[in-house]
């Protein structure tokens, strides 16, 4: 027979409390709750600040040290790991070993235990924590507390929120103790506040271990991830299947989940997809910038002086394909972009806000999402993690363009100022679009995108045919390669239809081949050294 069953069958169901523990980082309700403890004839034992705001507020407690002959030592970091304490809250009431170790060494039982934690969660979110900081934000004696009284619940209660006081101070009050469902009930809130303050301590410190680590000790040899179910979704990304989204432990408050819908039909599985690119490519430009996707492939990108300038640029490149697209912006939306935006089918806006006007325009399209997401939550954290048969493929996130500082011109022209930085507007786009991936451009403009080919010459042709449908000239245009030309036919179709600079990453067995052919034309191409393959 279980010790709770027998306890119930002694009729013994209600503990009475004598002696409570009370250490808390939040104080909320804890004057209420200590009063009523004293009101019940219940001695209070504290530590440190919380002996200090009991005692500032006229409440009698009993300092720990008192209980275990010994000051609290190493700036606070040692005060309740103490056999005075953890025999008091262990010792199993009717136990024969315990009530003779008990009398033996003279400990008093402790029948209630009130503690929560240092909030570890509120200092890794304060700006730039160092690494000393957060470990010093980590809670030892508070977490053995907590799980000593847990794990001897049929005894000891414990309370690990102060949500929870109310419900104590109430049965207190008409009990005089807690029954054996409640210590039930709160040793299990109290595992799985521990549990979950261990997880976010442990996500940190993976974190924190693979940013110093070489390349080769970044991985370990298990890996736990701790997803938290965030929405669930009407559907994933075909109808009959069930979806929803999880965030990950430790990145709360950035990219989706900091997203706030601000009208339209529920988001889908699929716009999500679209939206984690719409929210951050834009913000890959200081200027004014608007991207079109579709299937999270861009389809359009543009930079202007205004943001209905880069709008409009954006869509002049494939307004076939913007048809029900996903828009992102790294400007508010207003009613200029807004009017521009209204005239055709569009499934999703992001933006870092809508003027009024703008939003009295879209709002009259029922169905149309509107996702505010604000700059600083728009950035990417951790490790990019893909879902195989069998398990997972995990790598570092591809961000930056550190090689854009370290450029080099590899033919016997060297691109003019203007196509330099047209040069780097193509690279920085080129790397959102599936590979094989390339993407004409001219003046902040996409003008042709070849996205997803298993051949790179057939990704020119369908870049070369796109601006042609959009009756877009490629005269004076600077190509973009997300990875290099294997052959020179890719870069002699480029050539053809009118470009004058290329950036590729170079490394193909042919480099030379197709610097010739880059030469014998006349035009200007930069190896970039680092490709941006986007295979899925």
């Amino acid at each position: 027979m279980d010790r709770d069953e027998k306890q119930i069958s002694k009729g013994v169901t209600i503990v009475p409390i004598r002696r409570a523990i009370l250490s808390v980082s939040d104080k909320s309700g804890l004057d209420i709750l200590a009063r009523t403890l004293i009101e019940a004839g219940v001695e209070l034992v504290s530590t440190g600040g919380t002996a200090a705001y009991l005692i500032r507020i006229g409440i009698p407690v009993k300092n720990i040290s008192l209980m275990t002959g010994f000051p609290e030592i190493l700036g606070g970091r040692v005060k309740t790991l103490h056999p005075n304490v953890h025999g008091g809250i262990l010792y199993r009431r009717g136990n024969e070993l315990d009530e003779s170790h008990i009398a033996e060494h003279g400990i008093e039982p402790i029948d209630l235990v009130v503690v929560n934690l240092y909030n570890f969660g509120k200092k890794l979110a304060e700006g730039n924590p160092t690494s000393e900081e957060l470990m010093e934000s980590i809670d030892i004696g508070g977490t053995t507390l907590i799980r000593a009284a847990a794990k001897n619940w049929i005894d000891v209660g414990v309370v690990t929120s102060p949500d929870r006081y109310p419900s104590i101070i109430e049965e207190i009050k008409s009990n005089g103790g807690l029954s054996l469902e409640t210590r039930k009930q709160l040793a299990a809130e109290a595992f799985a506040h521990t549990a979950r303050y261990d997880e976010l301590i442990s996500d940190w410190f993976a974190r924190y271990v693979r940013e110093s680590a070489t390349s080769a000790e970044k991985f370990p040899d298990r890996l736990q991830l701790n997803l938290i179910r965030s929405k669930s979704l009407r559907y994933g990304e075909n109808p009959h299947q069930s979806a929803a989204f999880y965030r990950l432990r430790g990145e709360e408050g950035i990219g989706i989940e900091a997203c706030e819908q601000i009208h339209g039909k529920s988001i889908s599985f699929n716009n999500l997809l679209d939206v984690d690119i719409a929210m951050i490519l834009p913000y890959e430009f200081q200027e004014p910038c608007v991207a079109i996707l579709k299937h999270t492939t861009p389809c359009g990108v543009g930079l202007g002086e205004t943001i209905a300038e880069a709008e409009a640029k954006a869509r002049a490149c494939d307004p076939v394909s913007a048809f029900g697209g996903i828009i992102g912006m790294n400007r508010e939306c207003d009613e200029e972009t807004a009017k521009q935006i209204g005239k055709t089918f569009t499934e999703v806006i992001v933006s870092p806000g809508f003027s009024e006007e703008a939003l009295k325009i879209l709002r009259k399209k029922q169905n149309l999402r509107l996702i505010v997401a604000q700059p600083a939550a728009i950035k990417y954290a951790g490790l990019d993690i893909r879902r195989v048969s069998g398990g997972v493929l995990l790598q570092d996130r591809d961000a930056g363009f550190p090689e854009l500082q370290t450029l080099t011109a590899v033919t016997k022209r060297e691109p003019s100022e203007t196509e330099w930085a047209e040069l780097k507007f193509a690279w920085i786009v080129v790397k959102y679009v599936k590979s094989n991936a390339v993407l004409f451009s001219r003046a902040g403009q996409t003008l042709g995108i070849g996205a997803g080919q298993m051949s790179r010459l057939d990704a020119v042709q369908i870049a070369r045919k796109k601006a042609m449908d959009a009756q877009l000239d490629l005269n004076g245009s600077v190509l973009a390669s997300d990875a290099f030309f294997p052959f020179a036919d890719g870069l002699e179709e480029a050539i053809k239809a009118g470009a004058t600079a290329v950036i590729q990453p170079g490394g193909s067995v042919r480099d030379q081949e197709v610097i010739d052919a880059a030469n014998k034309a006349g035009i200007a191409m930069v190896f970039t050294g680092r490709r941006h393959f986007r295979h899925a």
